[in-house]
């Protein structure tokens, strides 16, 4: 049995299907389809060089990497391998492979500082210390039971707010594009980022094909959007929340809460039956939030880093 490293071809239905099969086996908690395998790759800015390569064996794709550099961080020289490997195809060399082959594209691209996360069990933590990784934040993926669970009672908006749906933005989404910068800024990350290319968030993000407009909710204040709550659906009944949040100006109403409730409500009320979300592990506001709506911690993943060269 021989392991091979390759990239994915995107004209491929069979590369985009056994990438996302791996991806689900691997990481259940985290949507994945084909359509949005090849989107990524083909969506995605050209300076993040990004790629997806995968681990075969015999014909089987059993292992996965998604590689790119951050172009869009004021600092240089960094990037990101998140590695996965079908649970009953471990200890193939597979993973071992993957990493190789992305440290050695990533470095000749200049990258010096790799980020790459890691779930948080003893194998895959041994893994990353034996391939010089030293452990940094670490986050939570949330389950929420949508069929047999209990959602909060629906809520009516208070004066001035009005609860539209995304689709309601799609003759002009310049004004969800404008909360999703401002709103990302506070997300905990390891890379800080400059979020300002309209073009390629509509390439990215609002074509995305896992991406809702009907289940999306946005609060809206005097005509303008204060808060949202983002939904993916993998076309069957899984649904993530990809983004919440509220502009700083319109912090401590409860916008956000109340928007992710009513995207809740439209999730279960068009069929979804699971529901997923992830925080970082210190946001104990939002993960007290998120315990009201009835989700519950599944997995946690710890991200790493490594210096190159």
């Amino acid at each position: 049995m021989t392991v091979i490293v390759r990239d994915l071809r995107p004209d491929v239905r069979a590369d985009a299907e056994g990438f996302s099969d791996t991806r689900r086996l691997a990481l259940p908690y985290m949507l994945s389809t084909p359509e949005s395998v090849v989107h990524t790759l083909t969506h995605v800015h050209p300076d993040a060089h990004f790629g997806q390569l995968i681990a075969e064996e015999d014909g089987e794709i059993i292992g996965t990497a998604q590689i790119s550099v951050a172009h869009d961080s004021p600092e240089p020289g960094q990037g990101s391998a998140n590695i996965y490997v079908r649970p009953d195809r471990r200890h193939r060399g597979a993973g071992s492979l993957l990493l190789r082959t992305a440290e050695e594209r990533l470095a000749a691209l200049g990258v010096r500082k790799l980020f790459a996360w890691v779930l948080d069990e003893p194998e895959n933590l041994a893994f990353a210390e034996r391939n010089g990784f030293r452990a940094s934040r670490s986050a939570y993926f949330l389950r929420l039971d949508l069929a047999a669970g209990t959602l909060p009672p629906r809520q009516e908006p208070p004066t001035g707010v009005e609860l539209r749906t995304g689709a309601d933005f799609a003759d002009d989404p310049r004004p969800l594009f404008e909360l999703d910068a401002a709103t990302s800024t506070d997300e905990p990350s390891d890379i800080e980022t400059e979020f300002t290319d309209y073009e390629a968030w509509i390439e990215q993000h609002w074509k995305h094909p896992l991406l809702d407009l009907d289940l999306t909710t946005v609060a809206v204040v005097d005509g303008s959007p204060a808060a949202f709550s983002v939904a993916y659906t993998d076309g069957g009944t899984r649904y993530a929340t990809a983004m919440t949040g509220t502009a700083r100006a319109f912090r401590g109403r409860g916008l956000a809460k109340l928007a992710k409730n009513d995207s809740l409500h439209r999730a279960r009320a068009a069929g979804c039956t699971e529901a997923f979300t992830g925080n970082d592990t210190g946001n104990d506001p939002m993960i007290a939030i998120n315990k009201w709506f009835g989700y519950e911690i599944c997995a946690k993943e710890v991200r790493h880093v490594r210096e190159l060269g």
